[in-house]
């Protein structure tokens, strides 16, 4: 069982580093890298709180030593899978990973970037400089995770009941 856990975390961490650094939604003059907050909110049904926080960790740690990612992505991503996973393991629904992950991501990842960009990468920002940057990126890969589940919820129950 343990071996089928870490074989899908594997697997997602590999799709949020490759798609992470190529797919992205054109939302006005941003950029939205949806795969990583799909990724968060897969996993975090799929696998759970703990797994799904690793498997953020993974992403922005290989994407930082590509050069592709920044310090910003560790606490956006693990807060937002983090809040998907307890809230999906609480109330059980697919939609409330998917809250979660907008809320911690999209509010508490981007509150809590500001002090890392300020002190640690040196770029002056104000409180709320990363809150619709981060909503837009987190909504749409969450909308696009959610899809993903939904269509294959009958698969992901045989893979709930198999690990």
């Amino acid at each position: 069982m343990k071996v089928r856990r870490l074989t899908l975390s594997a697997l997602f961490i590999a799709v949020g580093v490759l798609g992470g650094t190529s797919i992205y939604i054109p939302v006005g003059i941003a950029k939205c890298y949806p795969i990583q907050h799909a990724v968060n909110v897969m996993a975090a049904i799929i696998l759970g709180p703990f797994y799904s926080v690793s498997i953020a960790f993974c992403i922005s740690l290989l994407r930082n030593f590509m050069g592709t990612g920044s310090l910003l992505a560790f606490p956006g991503s693990m807060i937002g899978a983090f809040f998907a996973g307890i809230l999906y393991k609480k109330f059980r629904k697919p939609i409330t990973a998917v809250i979660g992950e907008i809320f911690g991501t999209g509010i508490l990842g981007s509150l809590v970037s500001v002090p890392i960009a300020n002190f640690i990468m040196g770029k002056s920002v104000g409180a709320v400089a990363f809150i619709i940057p981060f909503l837009i990126s987190t909504t749409g890969g969450s909308i696009i995770g959610y899809a993903i589940i939904k269509v294959l919820q009958s698969k992901v129950k045989t893979i709930l009941n198999s690990i």
